[in-house]
């Protein structure tokens, strides 16, 4: 299964997404910001990075074009609860899978995430 970093300031939410993805046999990290996030990706060997878009201290899409840059085979998708936020993201239509919208079901995390690791 895959490796993956979790990038999300909302502790709930991101413990909820982390215990799905878990019980589908992924190996998770989670990091509550981008920068801690980006501080993670170093350790390397990560599949995929489903990050926030709006965080504290860096949010999701400078990470992405960080996170790109410096694992270019690394697969990312963003998640949104915010329109306007989902627009900054077409820059990086090219560097991205997708961008989830929230509020999500179970179900539909879980698909986005396997779609993704498939794309």
């Amino acid at each position: 299964m895959a490796k993956i970093l979790i990038t999300e300031d909302e502790d709930s939410l991101r413990i909820f997404v982390a215990r799905a993805l878990r019980l589908d046999g992924h190996e998770t990290v989670e990091a509550p910001d981008g920068a801690a996030g980006l501080d993670a990706l170093t350790d390397g060997g990560f599949d995929l990075l489903l990050s926030d878009i709006r965080m504290p201290v860096m949010d999701g899409i400078e990470l992405a074009h960080k996170a790109s840059a410096a694992h270019p085979a690394l697969k990312i998708l963003l998640m949104t609860g915010y329109a306007e936020q989902r627009e900054r993201a077409d820059d990086l239509a090219s560097k991205i899978v997708d961008v989830v919208s929230k509020p999500f079901s179970l179900p539909d995390i879980r698909r986005a995430v396997a779609q993704a690791l498939a794309a």
